[in-house]
């Protein structure tokens, strides 16, 4: 489920930094949402990224 239809865009890791440089692990889940378009004249149910809705916002206008 946490993963862009369109694009593959999954989780991804890094750190945490407080103020005195100490390291915690952290994760960056990405802005994913559901979302029904028309794909090959069938309407469609699919799990997109914002970035990949935006982008096909634009293609369509």
């Amino acid at each position: 489920m946490a993963r862009c239809n369109r694009c593959g865009k999954t989780t991804s890791f890094g750190h945490n930094r407080s103020f005195s440089q100490r390291a915690t692990r952290r994760t960056f889940k990405p802005n994913l949402q559901k979302v029904t378009i028309l794909e090959k004249g069938r309407l469609v149910h699919k799990v997109l990224c914002v970035r990949c809705i935006r982008t096909l916002s634009k293609v369509a206008a």
